[in-house]
């Protein structure tokens, strides 16, 4: 029962980081010192750790997880390996900060996630349907 309890502080303290570091990313997209790609590639992956949409959904055994155990570490690590250190640090600093004042909810951005979710559904079932038809 002990070996449990450690395991999922564990799992829980890794789940934290992953938050903190989501949050790095975010604010290094907005500092200036960063590059327009990794830029883009950091705003791509804040965008797919916060969406409430998965590529491979939750409810589907096994693999449902492995987007989040596997595909967000990973796209938070080269995201992080696109952005120079000194940016990295003052990101940890700012994250670590609004994680310690509690996250701001913002309905807007929630919104808008779903929205593009729900536009690229309607393209890709529309070219799908053009696709099958031709």
């Amino acid at each position: 029962m002990a070996k449990e309890t450690a395991a999922f502080q564990l799992i829980k303290s890794k789940a934290k980081l992953l938050k903190r570091e989501a949050f790095v990313l975010y604010f290094a997209y907005k500092d200036h010192r960063v590059t327009w790609y990794a830029k883009l590639f950091a705003i791509c992956v804040v965008a797919y750790a916060f969406s409430p949409i998965d590529l491979i959904p939750d409810f589907i055994p096994i693999l449902g997880y492995l987007d989040d155990i596997i595909l967000v570490p990973l796209g938070i690590w080269l995201a992080l390996k696109l952005i120079p250190e000194e940016v990295i640090s003052d990101c940890r600093a700012k994250a670590q900060e609004l994680i310690a004042k509690g996250k701001p909810k913002n309905w807007v951005a929630g919104i808008l996630f779903i929205l593009i979710w729900i536009l690229f559904g309607i393209w890709l079932s529309w070219y799908l349907y053009k696709l099958l038809l031709t």
